[in-house]
């Protein structure tokens, strides 16, 4: 483990938790910063190919972790478009990606899933580190507000609830311990974009991850979804994506969030609104009364769906994170 040594402080140690696209589009925009990015991803996810390979290859399913290498990976268009593909047809093969089916392959060959993870890694030439929050699959559960019970992480949005808390099963999971060294060495924690609940959420849960963030001196920064997703955050505000961390972790992270404040085309907004997606809104009044100061700029690009401006993102959060090193100094 290298130290903190006035050699080693010239390049910010991030380490960013999320899941899903937007942490992979956030990603591909850090990776161009002199940053050493370390991506911690959850393994609750059930569905589809990573679902499939979860239950018949007994390994944690590879789906946010596939995305978030091939973010990272400094690899040719076409290799990425390779990992990306899926088989149309083919007895087993069907609806599995190619990017998955090598995570799995890689597990096998190398014994284990974390080491799997790391080889590939190494052969995708990804830089920095990519980390399953733990070395085993969890089960996302989901209370609503009847007090009703949904188990799986694809099946909690599509309930159409209203979630009152997230738990894992086991709940005592040990979180990997290469991901609670990375953040006890962290200069900057970000958290976010990706669904709050499914995603962001299973990371936080597991207790010694937990610990390790909310003991750690690092500069913590929360990037806000800037739609809401239906099911899930429904009517949220920024605030009160806040509101459900600190009442998961039973304490208060974040001394920063970054919202997009740029006009969303008319057109963008009706489309996502007959999926029941609205704009989230940034309470700023509620935000600045909890001592979380607002960045906010024009963070959105849209073709058919919005995503965030890679780009633009990740200059604001390099110039938090460098001020705040600064600062430190």
């Amino acid at each position: 483990m290298e130290h903190h040594g006035e050699g080693t402080r010239s390049t910010p140690r991030i380490v960013v938790i999320g899941g899903g696209t937007g942490l992979s589009v956030m990603l591909r925009g850090l990776k161009e910063k002199p940053l050493d990015i370390t991506a911690i991803v959850t393994v609750a996810d059930d569905g589809g190919s990573s679902g499939i390979l979860r239950s018949e290859l007994q390994i944690p399913p590879p789906g946010d972790i596939r995305n978030v290498l091939m973010a990272l990976a400094d690899v040719e268009p076409l290799l990425t478009k390779l990992l990306k593909y899926r088989f149309p047809t083919g007895n087993g093969l069907a609806g599995h990606s190619l990017g998955n089916l090598m995570l799995a392959a890689m597990t096998d060959i190398s014994g284990d899933f974390v080491t799997g993870v790391r080889e590939l890694s190494r052969v995708l030439a990804v830089r920095g580190k990519v980390l399953p929050a733990a070395a085993h699959a969890t089960v996302l559960k989901a209370e609503m507000s009847d007090g009703t019970i949904v188990t799986g992480e694809s099946m909690i949005p599509k309930a159409r609830g209203r979630i009152k808390r997230v738990f894992i099963e086991p709940s005592w999971v040990e979180p990997l311990p290469e991901a609670v060294e990375a953040i006890r060495s962290a200069d900057a924690i970000l958290v976010g974009p990706g669904s709050l609940y499914t995603s962001i959420m299973p990371n936080l849960l597991v207790p010694e991850l937990a610990q390790a963030l909310i003991e750690s001196d690092a500069v913590k920064l929360f990037v806000c979804n800037v739609m809401t997703q239906p099911g899930e955050t429904d009517g949220y505000s920024v605030s009160d994506h806040l509101h459900a961390i600190q009442e998961h972790l039973g304490a208060s992270l974040f001394h920063y969030v970054i919202v997009n404040n740029g006009e969303i085309p008319p057109q963008v907004l009706q489309k996502y609104a007959e999926e029941g997606a609205k704009a989230v809104e940034v309470d700023y009044g509620e935000l600045n009364g909890r001592g979380i100061k607002v960045i906010s700029d024009r963070l959105v690009m849209f073709s058919t769906y919005l995503r965030h401006d890679a780009a633009r993102l990740s200059h604001h959060i390099y110039q938090l994170v460098e001020n705040w090193m600064s600062r430190k100094r």
